[in-house]
């Protein structure tokens, strides 16, 4: 029988692991102590005007570590990228041609998670708390959350490789300003950003050769 303190010395032990420079996780091994996490179903009517969260839309660089309820979370996330035509599957932002390149990855204090819009859930990635390597500002380690955008080159085989990039990044921001417009409406801090070791963060989260990590958005309620 698996104990708390086995448990709790299995994530310690993948988080130290994964902090190791050049060391990606094993891959195809579930993460230790992780399992899909159902997000409840966001509301049908929630946050403030268009108007309003537009004029309280800003970049916030001081967090309280208070965790997100799971509600918010979820509206968060369904606000983010989520599902808004069932019929279809089509997202709450738009990509390229359809290419929906982009994943979201959540960075939090017991693991990070890959975002799954169709069946609006959390799938565990990488057990440990990294939530200091999604950035070199102190406050990335302190945020409840860490939101970390990564695309795929292979849903842009009609681009040339040298304007991927632009490409996704483009559709990233589309992504990241649902982000400030939720957290705007309700009274969440959030900034987005780029500062961070992006080849180190690759390498932990075992990324593909064809991925690449684009931009991060850190969000939190706002320190008092």
């Amino acid at each position: 029988m698996t104990t708390r303190r086995d448990t709790s010395l299995g994530l310690l032990a993948v988080a130290g692991l994964a902090m190791l420079p050049g060391r990606a996780p094993a891959q195809g091994l579930p993460p230790t102590g992780l399992q899909p996490m159902q997000l409840p179903a966001p509301r049908d009517d929630f946050g403030m005007s268009l108007a309003q969260a537009l004029k309280m839309r800003r970049s916030t660089r001081d967090f309280a570590p208070r965790p997100l309820p799971p509600l918010v979370l979820s509206e968060l996330l369904w606000s983010a990228y989520g599902v808004n035509r069932p019929a279809t599957a089509d997202r709450t932002a738009p990509s390229w041609r359809h290419a929906r390149e982009t994943e979201i990855f959540a960075a939090m204090a017991d693991g990070t998670w890959r975002y799954d819009p169709n069946a609006h859930r959390l799938l565990p990635h990488l057990a440990g708390d990294l939530r200091a390597q999604t950035g070199v500002q102190s406050y990335a380690g302190i945020a409840p959350l860490n939101l970390i955008y990564v695309s795929n080159a292979d849903h842009l085989s009609g681009v040339p490789p040298q304007e991927q990039h632009r490409v996704a990044a483009a559709d990233t921001g589309f992504i990241g300003q649902n982000v400030y417009l939720y957290c705007a409406s309700e009274g969440l801090a959030c900034v987005f950003r780029e500062s961070m070791d992006q080849q180190r963060l690759a390498r932990t989260l075992g990324l593909g050769e064809t991925q690449f990590i684009t931009f991060a958005q850190t969000v939190g309620y706002p320190k008092a």
